[in-house]
């Protein structure tokens, strides 16, 4: 492996005391044997290296360690820091191309197999590390990152080595997936991950090797499916993520394929990322199993390939945000849209039997526990997601004195969701050690980050702007699924009868 010369970093976090002590505080805590929130005003949360050590109501009543940093959080809220479980961060330098693509546009142009080939190891390094500093920004501290810029070994390691680098805890998923257009297959990216699994340095860092496959429905290659479950299963992977639509879509993937390609049932956890068209027995099976869906509630409103059942599922679904290059890249975002759309849809539900729901069919704690909590849970990490004494020390502090939006809270949890903003957010910790503190983003080399991150955006931006691309037409077939391509309606702001050759043609005809 050639990882260090990739690098901007010579350590992957700063320097940090060893105890800090958070004090005067309303903590969103997590009481285990209740598996509930727990809110505690004035309180106080101690750190000890990357652990909480104490969540106390009040001041410590025990002598703190000489080297124990106290910061006052009076008026202020803490969190656990959100987890996001499904992203691909190499995308960062495609900002704002894609405001208005579709998922068979999105294929064709800034997915795995398009953008093989444009992106060197470099602009992927890069691409990675502003991405996931973006999230820290967010207050995203834990990122599942389905890895398909896995297109040569040293476009893989790059990735890899800018999640180390980033501090964040990254469950780096490495992507198998038969790339022709750069001559590179499966065999060798089995060699290249069992040369990471060996050699990389996941040591002192919160990064570790999961692994990323999107074949295991209708593939009669069943020697590639076994090569991949084989050495995720020898290498102990931390997660296997796999993209699962079904329904028109194709690229079934479902808990059914999974199950029977032995991968449920081990000890690795298992995250069918949208899962859209799940069926009932998928969903038995993922309850039987105890495996996850990562909900993208923005992607699968963008994309188009929504989100039909996931509002049945939700005792085993957490959040995810997808392709952070097109919208936004924080949980929070994600947590207010899915807990409005799951409303709306149930609502619905009495409104068409003619009936008035007197009842709000989701609170806002379920939204929160989604964000957090159910990251861990996906994970298997009971220490993720969660402020209690043991957990990891991943945190969040928001701005509850000062913040026009959130001035004059009542409800912690309810501020968090409803009415707070990035902007929000003061502090953010992984592993006890500061990524953002007052407001910044504090990691090493930032601005030179930066400036490096521009200069390859700016340049691989031009290159897509300048490339055409087509996608499938109205009647075709769409090959994964069989199904026909058709046009969805497309809406104006401008009246029917001033826009005649758009909206208006349509709209007359119609009605």
């Amino acid at each position: 492996m050639h990882l260090k010369h990739l690098s901007l970093l010579a350590a992957p976090c700063l320097a940090t005391a060893s105890s800090i002590l958070f004090s005067g505080g309303t903590i969103v805590a997590f009481d285990r044997a209740s598996e509930s929130l727990e809110v505690i005003r004035n309180g106080s949360v101690l750190v000890t290296d990357d652990r909480i050590t104490n969540v106390m109501a009040g001041a410590p009543t025990f002598k703190l360690r000489n080297d124990t940093e106290v910061v006052d959080i009076s008026g202020k809220i803490i969190t656990p820091g959100f987890v996001d479980t499904h992203k691909h961060g190499w995308q960062t330098a495609f900002k704002t191309l894609a405001s208005n693509t579709s998922l068979l546009e999105y294929f064709n142009r800034y997915g795995e197999f398009a953008a093989a080939g444009l992106l060197t190891a470099d602009d992927v390094y890069i691409g990675q590390l502003a991405g996931i500093y973006e999230a820290l920004n967010g207050g995203v501290t834990t990122i599942l990152d389905h890895a398909h810029h896995t297109w040569s070994n040293a476009t893989a390691e790059a990735g890899l080595q800018a999640s180390i680098d980033s501090g964040a805890r990254v469950f780096w998923a490495y992507a198998f997936h038969n790339i022709p257009a750069v001559n590179y297959f499966i065999p060798e990216q089995l060699a290249n991950f069992a040369d990471i699994a060996r050699n990389a340095s996941f040591a002192n860092t919160p990064t570790s090797l999961g692994v990323a496959y999107d074949a295991f429905s209708g593939n009669s290659n069943t020697a590639e499916v076994a090569a991949v479950v084989a050495l995720a299963q020898q290498f102990n992977a931390s997660v296997l993520t796999t993209h699962s639509l079904q329904g028109p879509w194709g690229n079934d993937n479902s808990p059914e394929d999974l199950q029977a390609a032995g991968i449920l049932n081990t000890t690795i956890p298992v995250v069918f990322s949208h899962a859209s068209f799940l069926t009932a027995a998928g969903a038995t099976l993922l309850r039987s199993t105890n495996q996850f869906v990562s909900v993208t509630p923005e992607s699968e409103m963008h994309y188009g390939h929504t989100h039909p059942h996931s509002h049945l599922v939700l005792d085993q679904a957490a959040l995810g945000i997808d392709t952070h290059f097109t919208f936004s890249s924080d949980i929070l975002t994600q947590a207010r849209l899915w807990l409005q759309s799951v409303r709306r849809t149930l609502y619905g539900e009495v409104l068409g039997r003619w009936q008035v729901p007197p009842n709000n069919p989701m609170s806002v704690a379920q939204a929160f526990l989604l964000a957090t909590r159910h990251g861990g849970l996906a994970l298997r990490r009971d220490d993720i997601g969660v402020i209690a004494e043991g957990a990891k020390a991943d945190l969040v502090v928001w701005d509850g004195k000062t913040s026009p939006a959130l001035l004059g809270w009542n409800d912690a949890v309810a501020a968090v969701i409803l009415h707070a903003s990035v902007g929000d957010i003061e502090h953010v910790l992984v592993d006890g050690r500061w990524k953002k503190r007052d407001g910044k983003i504090v990691v090493p080399g930032y601005a030179e980050v930066q400036q490096r991150f521009l200069a390859s955006a700016r340049r691989l931006q031009n290159e897509l702007i300048a490339t055409n691309t087509s996608v499938p037409q109205p009647g075709t077939i769409w090959d994964p699924s069989g199904f026909f391509v058709g046009e969805a309606l497309t809406v104006d702001t401008l009246r029917p009868y001033d826009n005649v050759t758009g909206y208006g043609e349509l709209f007359l005809e119609k009605f």
